[in-house]
């Protein structure tokens, strides 16, 4: 049997936003008694939360929303990258060493231990000129694991607006602690939000042997 990485963080009220977004909240809409059959919750958090997409909707306006595009990149052969203590920017070289025969999807780990129930502004992002050399590798769906590609105080998002004129598919917020350095199966699927900026996935990793 194939062995299975879950690489998708715990979602709860402790989970870290970006301050100011919706953090998670649950209540109770009905509950199990004897007038009732059911446990029925009420859910309340930002899609960015945890293992989540980003559609194209969320870095420009007229651009499609996460229940729009397409799913292959969510599903297929990828390469975990440890880039770990790179410094604020993934930046080419620090992949160099892992660019031989790249698949379409590249998940890179750029800490000893995921951010899971506080907030840090310190986190490792994307280099635009990266994604650009991924994108020359063919490289279809990028994925790291703090909050977003882009760092924390960025006001203009280079790096989303770089993934956004290529095409290419994003994952952020993944634990990839546990996981070693080399190639894997992934499945991370989009919920079809129709109008939503993001969605949350349940990200997973396979092994290909």
């Amino acid at each position: 049997m194939k062995r299975l990485w879950d690489i998708s963080p715990p979602v709860s009220a402790s989970s870290p936003v970006f301050p100011g977004d919706t953090p998670y909240s649950q209540q109770w809409k009905w509950t199990l008694t004897p007038d009732c059959p059911v446990n029925v919750s009420e859910v309340r958090m930002s899609p960015h939360i945890g293992a989540h997409a980003d559609a194209p909707l969320h870095y420009q306006n007229d651009a499609a929303a996460i229940g729009a595009v397409s799913l292959e990149p969510f599903l297929g052969v990828c390469r975990v990258i440890h880039a770990i203590d790179c410094g604020p920017l993934i930046l080419p070289e620090d992949l160099e060493p892992w660019a031989h025969s790249l698949p379409p999807r590249v998940l890179v780990r750029t800490a000893k231990h995921a951010a899971l129930d506080w907030w840090t502004d310190d986190f490792s992002a994307y280099a635009p000129q990266t994604i650009e050399w991924l994108h020359a590798r063919g490289v279809t769906l990028i994925g790291i694991d703090t909050p977003s590609i882009d760092p924390a105080s960025s006001k203009t998002l280079d790096s989303h607006h770089t993934i956004l004129r290529h095409d290419i598919r994003v994952l952020e917020n993944l634990l990839l602690d546990e996981v070693p350095a080399g190639d894997y199966e992934l499945i991370a699927l989009p919920l079809k939000l129709i109008q939503a900026d993001a969605s949350p996935v349940r990200a997973v990793l396979r092994s290909l042997g």
